[in-house]
């Protein structure tokens, strides 16, 4: 208790300053962005160089850093942590004085709601989960609506009617994304096969072992699947990396434009198109709202209507079969279409 006392009387404290420098002639952005440290963005695993989940919420802060100004800092998650670990980094982020603390990925669900807390004052944010908390804002996707148009794409582009889904961890989040490419292909084609299968069934090392990732999609591949999308984090490259090397084999990547990918440079002719989550959208959102003097609070959902997920035309791979998948995302806009949320 004594922390939170000490943390809520130097909010108002700064608060008392802000409006003081309001008076003097500042904005209340400038004046708001001078009481606090900046964004502090703790990681999911695989960090901010996994081309993917992390990566695009690392670009909504470097938008706010340019746009409004903020000062950010970001720290990573490790391999095996537990609750204390992500609750240490949120602390250490909140007692700092970075305003909002954002956690990336579902992980930091419940120590996002614990550390919240201890800190009435700070704002909070977390993607793909939903914790409970009136200085918390919770960003959600609708990942399954994006995958159906991977679907929809993977199943116009197969020649062997095979494709495959790789899913880093066999969990609720990752169930999305399979349920909805699997519908994508059955809706398009029912007699193109799909087989998905999971790196891990509950170790979060499955976002962040491309090793076993490539290894799986070998498999895939020996048995004649010639389209592979992966939903598994920084896992992802091994998976591509291996696609990569098989002629006439295609990757389908997620959360960024994989295409785009530096990383991924070498690899690029064999992205047919990715399926990508706007977290850096959600992100700048937040950062922005806390700078504006109205933090967002209660759930945000970013859906397919609001163009929260997007399939990715990088390559000009799929321009071909454009029609097709713009006719698809049209039924799922007007409701004519309801993609599953479970396999």
């Amino acid at each position: 208790m004594r922390r939170v006392t000490r943390f809520a009387a130097a909010a108002s404290a700064s608060a008392l300053l802000a409006v003081t420098a309001t008076a003097c002639g500042q904005s209340f952005a400038e004046a708001n962005r001078a009481s606090h440290a900046g964004v502090g963005l703790a990681f999911d695993i695989g960090g901010r160089d996994d081309h993917s989940f992390n990566e695009a919420a690392a670009r909504g802060t470097m938008n706010a850093k340019e746009k409004l100004g903020v000062n950010v800092k970001m720290l990573t998650a490790k391999n095996g942590e537990t609750e204390a670990d992500r609750e240490q980094r949120l602390t250490s982020f909140a007692e700092a004085g970075y305003n909002p603390v954002i956690g990336v990925g579902f992980a930091y669900s419940r120590s996002i709601e614990n550390v919240a807390k201890d800190f009435p004052e700070t704002s909070f944010g977390v993607v793909d989960a939903v914790p409970q908390g009136k200085n918390v804002d919770a960003m959600v996707f609708a990942e399954h609506e994006g995958s159906y148009l991977a679907g929809v794409a993977a199943a116009l582009k197969s020649k062997n009617h095979k494709v495959g889904f790789i899913g880093g961890v066999n969990n609720a989040l990752i169930q999305k994304f399979q349920a909805g490419f699997e519908q994508g292909v059955r809706d398009t084609d029912p007699n193109t096969k799909v087989t998905s299968q999971y790196l891990y069934p509950n170790n979060d090392k499955g976002f962040n072992d491309p090793a076993a990732a490539k290894a799986k999609a070998g498999g895939m591949l020996d048995s004649g699947i010639d389209v592979i999308y992966s939903a598994a984090g920084q896992s992802g490259a091994g998976a591509i990396e291996a696609i990569s090397k098989r002629k006439g084999a295609w990757a389908i990547g997620v959360d960024s434009d994989q295409y785009l990918q530096p990383g991924l440079a070498k690899y690029k002719d064999c992205i047919l198109t990715s399926v990508v989550k706007n977290v850096d959208v959600a992100v700048f959102d937040l950062i922005k709202s806390v700078e504006d003097g109205k933090p967002l609070t209660g759930v945000h959902a970013y859906d397919m209507k609001k163009k929260g997920v997007t399939l990715a035309t990088s390559g000009g791979f799929i321009k071909d079969i454009q029609p097709q998948i713009d006719a698809a995302r049209q039924k799922i806009v007007e409701g004519k279409v309801k993609v599953k949320e479970t396999p």
